[in-house]
Parts: structure tokens; C-alpha cells; sequence
């Protein structure tokens, strides 16, 4: 081997037991190294060489994920980046588009591990007309192998067949993975063909799923079609009420934002009025810019159903915690965390005030036997302590705190902790 694979394989190839979650990020750390050295070394010595060397990796690092438990992610992102690489080094090598296409056939179809895509566009430029002429040919075999797409209904009562054979099941999912892959490299060769309606007809499909018109709406994005891209993304804000057209709003409002932006501000306000959220209303502040006092009043009555919304924004946004505190108290916010929060920013205020809330927080917290209550209440207690010396309060909490002992004294941890955090 080279010294690059001799430094890099050993890093890759290993016969650990990987089932274990720990063994398998102390692994995922090691690869990542391997993937720094190779880009590197993509730096620093031939591109045919460090891709060799990179193709054999992603080989070696494929087998380990197969048997890991790599539930954290460390692993496959190592890969991804791995994927990404080759991509790099077969532009700068261009090797003979014959071994690279057969290279992209064998990951996407052959080989077992079917975690990974990869991106067709990435390797058009070194695959050439030629290369890419052969590339769609081996596709088209493949879908030929293929029978016709069934219906959903025809679906739904195959899959109740096949519920009684793994063989027939097996083969199925086999084909429904084939026919993603097929998919995803349908799309994305239109938009390396820069084919707007392939686009259009690739990503949108039956046009059923919000996230396939904000699909459609990043790849015509992608090729500088952006009032195409726009007038997509609208449609899949406006599709309806779920959390895809909530992402699809957001992605409306960024291309705006980008390349109309006299047009964001309306826009901001369109979804916040759908959408009535501290972040909706966030992203109307800082659109409005100085013309934020013009929409104050009827964002703020926009939140004024939604408790939480409105204090966050006024605590967050605004940055204003008296305001968010008269809210907090008028519109009964019920949410300890933010009210930690809201208690916190609120001390320079008010510091016995905010003793109130610690106090109802620390009761809540002892409610339940447990340790890390225990922990929790009693660095609440110490900060009470040091809150009260400003207001001439420390006699209360310590009062407190002595009833907290009393009521609990047949909880030796709670008594332990407040003993550890210095409480009377």
C-alpha cells in the first residue's frame, strides 16, 4: 500500500464489536480523523492517488456501519463526508467516466448498505456527455427491470399478501428502494439538465405533499430560476396547516428575503397571521426594522391567545422582561421553564418579586422524591439567599428553608443536598 492508505485504512477497517453505543462513537471519532487526513492530503498529493485510496475507505467504512450501532450518527456522517470527498477528487482526477459511472451504478444498486445517496450533479462535470450518456443508459436498465408502479390501492392489498412471505416482502422493499434511487437520480439530472419541467415533474410528483412543492421550489433555487422558485415555495406555505407548510413558509420567506426583499415584510406577516408564534413574530421584527411600531400592537394581539407565545417574544425578542412579566401575570402563563426564565431576567427588576416565583418553583420541585429535584431546589435556595440580601429578605427564605427541612426531614438526600449547597 502507499503511506496514505497505510495511514488511513487502519483508521477505517476494524473488527471491533460495534453493537456497543460507546465502541461505536469511539470508532465514528477515529474515522472522522481519517477523513481529515485524506482531505489533507487532497491538498498535497495527486487526486488520482488520495481517491484510490478514498474509494477504498468508503468500501471498508460501508462493512463497519453495516454491523455498528450508530445511533448517535457519528459514523454515517463520517461516510457522508467520505461521499463527499470522492466527489471532490473525481472532478480534480478525472479518471475514465466508464469506471466512475460503473462506481456510482455498484454503491447505489449492488452494494448492501443503502444509508447514503449520492449526488449525480456532483459528478457530471468529470462524467462528460459521454460519461453521462452511459450513466442514464445503466439507469434506464435498470428501470426496465422493474414491473409497472401500482396504485395505492393495489399496494395496500399486496402488502396485506406479503405480511405472510419475508421472501416476497423482502423483494418488495428491495424494489421500492431501487425506485427511490431511480427517483432521486431523476431529479437531480433534471436540474443538471437545468429542465424545468422535468424539475417541475420530478420533484412535485402528484403534487399531494406540501414538502414536494418546497422541493421543487429548492431545486428551481438551485438552477437561478428564482421567481419560479418563489411562487412554489408560496404554494407550499399556502398547502395547509401542518408543520411542512410551516417550513415551506420560512423557505418563502428567505428567498424573498433574497431576491425580492421589498416583498418579505408582507410576507412575514402573512404567516405570522396563519402561524401566530413568538418565532413568526421574530422574523416580522426584524423585517420591520424601523418600521416595527407600525405592526407592534397588532402582532402583540396576535399572541395574545397564546400565552407562552407572547412571553417568549417579549422576553426574547423584545428583550423587554417587564413587559414580559406584566404578560406572564395577565395572561396566566403556565410554563415552569419560562417562568424560570422570565424570574431570572426579572431579578434586576425586582429581586422580591422574583422571590415569589422562585419560591412556587421550589415547591414544585420537591412535589416529587427525587435527586435531581433535590439538587435543582436547593440552588434555587442559595440563589434566593442572595437575592434576598438585596431586598432585606434572607430572614424569609430562611424561614423557608426550614420548612422545606421540616416537611421533607424523612428525605435524607433532600436534607443532604441542601447540607451540600451551604443552606441554614
Amino acid at each position: 500500500m502507499s503511506d496514505l492508505a497505510d495511514a488511513v485504512l487502519p483508521m477505517v477497517r476494524t473488527r471491533a464489536d460495534l453493537h456497543r453505543w460507546s465502541a461505536s462513537n469511539a470508532y465514528g471519532s477515529q474515522l472522522h480523523e481519517a477523513v481529515a487526513v485524506l482531505r489533507q492530503a487532497a491538498q498535497d498529493e495527486p487526486a488520482d492517488q488520495v481517491l484510490g485510496v478514498t474509494q477504498r475507505a468508503i468500501a471498508s467504512a460501508l462493512r463497519v456501519i453495516w454491523r455498528a450501532d450508530d445511533s448517535s450518527g457519528i459514523i454515517g456522517d463520517a461516510i457522508q463526508d467520505l461521499l463527499d470527498l470522492h466527489a471532490d477528487l473525481v472532478r480534480a482526477a478525472q479518471p475514465p467516466s466508464a469506471k466512475v459511472v460503473d462506481w456510482m451504478i455498484n454503491f447505489q444498486f449492488v452494494q448492501e448498505v443503502d444509508y447514503f445517496t449520492i449526488d449525480p450533479v456532483a459528478y457530471a462535470p468529470a462524467l462528460g456527455e459521454k460519461g453521462l450518456a452511459r450513466y442514464r443508459a445503466k439507469l434506464a436498465e435498470i428501470a426496465d427491470t422493474l414491473g409497472p408502479e401500482l396504485t395505492d390501492e393495489q399496494e395496500a392489498a399486496l402488502r396485506s399478501e406479503l405480511t405472510t412471505d419475508p421472501e416476497r416482502w423482502e423483494r418488495r422493499a428491495n424494489e421500492h428502494r431501487i425506485r427511490f434511487t431511480l427517483g432521486w437520480n431523476a431529479q437531480r439530472l433534471a436540474v443538471w439538465d437545468r429542465d424545468v419541467p422535468a424539475i417541475i415533474a420530478t420533484h412535485a410528483r402528484d403534487r399531494k405533499v406540501a414538502a414536494w412543492f418546497k422541493d421543487t421550489a429548492e431545486a428551481l433555487a438551485e438552477i437561478g430560476e428564482f421567481d419560479l422558485a418563489i411562487d412554489w415555495a408560496r404554494q407550499a406555505a399556502e398547502f395547509g396547516p401542518g408543520h411542512q407548510s410551516v417550513d415551506a413558509a420560512a423557505y418563502w420567506c428567505t428567498l424573498l428575503a433574497e431576491h425580492r426583499p421589498q416583498d418579505e415584510l408582507p410576507a412575514r406577516l402573512e404567516v405570522f397571521r396563519r402561524w401566530p408564534t413568538a418565532g413568526h413574530a421574530a422574523t416580522v421584527h426584524r423585517a420591520a426594522g424601523d418600521a416595527w411600531p407600525d405592526h407592534r400592537e397588532a402582532i402583540m394581539a396576535g399572541l395574545d391567545k397564546r400565552p407562552r407565545e407572547a412571553v417568549a417574544f417579549a422576553l426574547h425578542t423584545l428583550e423587554d422582561p417587564g413587559l414580559a412579566w406584566a404578560l406572564g401575570h395577565s395572561l396566566d402563563l403556565d410554563d415552569p421553564s419560562l417562568w424560570d426564565e422570565l424570574a431570572t431576567a426579572y431579578e434586576k427588576i425586582d429581586p422580591l418579586a422574583a422571590l415569589t416565583v422562585h419560591t412556587v418553583r421550589v415547591v414544585a420541585d420537591l412535589e416529587i422524591a427525587d435527586a435531581k429535584r433535590y439538587r435543582a431546589a436547593a440552588r434555587r435556595l442559595a440563589r434566593m439567599r442572595s437575592l434576598a440580601r438585596k431586598a432585606d429578605q434572607v430572614a424569609e427564605v430562611d424561614q423557608l428553608i426550614a420548612e422545606l427541612r421540616t416537611t421533607h426531614r424523612r428525605r435524607p438526600r433532600l436534607q443532604q443536598e441542601f447540607d451540600r449547597a451551604g443552606l441554614p
